[in-house]
């Protein structure tokens, strides 16, 4: 890895932000993982009541392996919950599922900003893996297109990093919209919820601010081997 002063200032900043807030959604996801919900209700029988409240019929409910490796899988309408969410009638498991079940809720009344991040996928997907390297590449033959090529694939990543954010804060805040009206939780279970779902928010942060720190030094040193 090519390592400069514009990647310590811009890029290892939101590295070690990335770091903490990995550790700190553990740490919180842990800590709400040892306190039961008042009405006893699973992962599982959150996210299944709040389709039904929502009147979502088409999507499934269904357990992945791993740790916290919940999601929600459009193309296919299943909502996959972990095995520390899906069976499980804690604070951090129905908060989760309810999480997963605002991307379900999103996809059902298409949300704007989760249909441009699904168009962005294929993009993203090659920019992410391919640009920064061709934009280097470039940059150390000198080979302007290259580079601007390079740029322009990372950047439709960066766009995606950038427009999955209001995605995940907005499905966070209809988890809590629906667990406080449906009365799943109480005021002091939904204070715990906001939380874990607070500190995974980071992770998306900082990921969006790593792409576009890492963005941002490759057009600066672009612009300076041009000059």
């Amino acid at each position: 890895m090519y390592i400069d002063s514009y990647y310590l200032i811009l890029v290892v900043p939101a590295l070690l932000l990335a770091m903490w807030a990995q550790i700190k959604v553990k740490s919180t996801f842990e800590r709400f993982s040892k306190e039961a919900v008042t009405r006893g209700i699973t992962g599982a029988q959150a996210a299944t009541f709040l389709l039904k409240v929502n009147n979502i019929t088409d999507v499934r409910v269904e357990r992945v392996a791993g740790n916290l490796t919940d999601h929600y899988d459009p193309s296919h309408k299943v909502l996959r919950l972990s095995d520390a969410v899906y069976g499980k009638a804690t604070v951090a498991a129905v908060g989760v599922a309810a999480h997963e079940t605002g991307h379900a809720i999103q996809h059902a009344t298409k949300y704007g900003p989760l249909v441009l991040r699904s168009t962005l996928v294929p993009i993203a997907n090659i920019g992410s893996a391919m640009g920064p390297t061709l934009a280097l590449v470039g940059l150390i033959m000198s080979f302007n297109l290259l580079v601007d090529i390079g740029l322009l694939l990372f950047g439709a990543a960066v766009l995606f990093y950038v427009v999955t954010l209001p995605v995940e804060f907005n499905a966070s805040r209809r988890a809590i919209e629906i667990l406080g009206k449906s009365g799943t939780m109480n005021q002091d279970e939904l204070k715990g919820v906001r939380k874990v779902l607070g500190a995974a928010a980071m992770t998306y942060v900082a990921s969006a601010l790593s792409s576009i720190g890492n963005f941002i030094r490759l057009m600066l040193i672009s612009r300076n081997r041009r000059n």
